[in-house]
């Protein structure tokens, strides 16, 4: 059983607010946190046929077997519900009522500002983090982490990784897509996600996905929401202010979950992994994603940008807090050059004081602060939660700017 970071969130919440939603990718653990955050909190499941029909048919009476509240698993299959709910959490006036789970979220977010706008948190829970597995002593390498993703059934029943993405995309396409987008031909939408996974850390152009795969750009634009939706492919978008004319605003494309790419390029070992020209764009969606679940498990917006301007000049990530802006650079490989230093003195220059520290994450194993204010530091991946943890703390204790 694997302790998840946002359990605390998840209980914060509960007690000051009456619904608390969580939202993330199928499969992702939702549903075992929540049920053993509360495990005394009655359990409905909207993807159970029985509860789904009387959730819609006659959704007083569902909600009449729970007076006091209960998990609603899966709810974005029953939207409608969110409004009868509103009306029970509003005549109760309790926290911690109703705890909901949901995959897909627009779905969900329509029917939340509808309905349970000020009267649910919002929490979001990716696949398992490397901070996560860490108590397990899992002696891992990072390639072994690039093949295996996150997804705590792998881990929990010790699935051949090939074979659990295998299943996991195929049930995807087979029942998700054809949910939420009208797929003639699957082969086509197949195509576009392994297209997708070929371009990791790349621009996103959607004219161009769309001449190799045969359809129009607004066909890709819709299938690229349908998969941001389900919490499969996340956009980075460029941060910019009045820096220069001349910068990159097009976002870069990512997946939420490394093992799914790796097996939609059709990575089935370590040693293909190793040699694959792709490996780095995976290492660097790998340490993004850890980026992304620090933020998240901890209640916080992801606030994850980057920049590149028309100079060459390139900032892997930026994570905006507040005033500051904190860049990392991010390296495949497993020794540590003076020169992975050159983008973040170039990022110094451009922002100033607004930069309170910032980081180089690589591949190797040594990990040390570079200047005699710390200002910048080397980690490796497998330590990512607590060098944020330490720009968490720099950001904090850093004097305001000057005005």
């Amino acid at each position: 059983m694997f302790t998840r970071t946002l359990q605390s969130e998840l209980i914060d919440s509960s007690q000051h607010y009456p619904v608390t939603t969580v939202l993330g990718p199928r499969q992702s653990g939702k549903s075992t946190l929540v049920r053993m955050t509360f495990p005394d909190k009655p359990y409905a499941n909207m993807e159970n046929p029985d509860d789904r029909r009387l959730a819609l048919t006659d959704p007083r009476g569902f909600l009449s077997q729970y007076a006091n509240g209960a998990i609603v698993d899966e709810v974005q299959q029953t939207p409608e519900l969110l409004s009868y709910i509103q009306t029970m959490v509003d005549e109760k006036q309790e926290n911690g009522m109703f705890i909901l789970t949901g995959s897909h979220q627009p779905l969900l977010h329509q029917a939340i500002s509808q309905s349970l706008a000020g009267r649910t948190a919002l929490l979001t829970l990716l696949p398992l983090s490397m901070e996560e597995m860490k108590p397990m002593n899992l002696d891992f390498s990072v390639d072994d982490y690039l093949l295996s993703g996150g997804y705590p059934r792998i881990y929990a029943h010790h699935v051949e990784p090939t074979k659990a993405y295998r299943d996991y995309f195929q049930t995807y396409v087979q029942r998700d897509v054809r949910q939420l987008v009208n797929v003639k031909d699957l082969s086509l939408f197949e195509k576009f996600m392994r297209l997708c996974a070929g371009r990791v850390g790349n621009l996103f152009e959607a004219t161009a996905l769309a001449n190799e795969v045969g359809v129009s750009g607004h066909t890709i634009q819709h299938w690229l929401s349908v998969l941001e939706a389900s919490f499969i492919i996340f956009r980075l978008q460029p941060y910019f202010e009045n820096f220069s004319k001349r910068m990159i605003k097009s976002p870069k494309l990512y997946f939420t979950d490394v093992g799914l790419a790796s097996y939609l390029l059709n990575i089935e070992n370590v040693t293909q992994l190793n040699r694959d020209p792709l490996r780095g764009a995976l290492f660097e969606n790998l340490v993004i994603l850890e980026l992304m679940k620090y933020r998240l498990n901890r209640g916080k917006n992801p606030n994850l940008y980057f920049y590149r301007d028309h100079h060459q000049n390139e900032i892997d990530v930026i994570i905006a807090s507040g005033h500051h802006l904190i860049p990392v650079e991010i390296k495949s490989a497993q020794t540590f050059r003076v020169d992975f230093l050159k983008q973040l003195h170039f990022f110094q220059q451009l922002v100033k004081e607004r930069m309170p520290t910032g980081f180089v994450i690589y591949a190797g194993r040594q990990e040390q602060a570079l200047q005699k204010n710390h200002l910048i530091h080397y980690a490796n991946t497998a330590n990512i939660w607590q060098a944020l943890d330490r720009a968490s703390k720099t950001n904090t204790e850093s004097p305001p700017p000057h005005h």
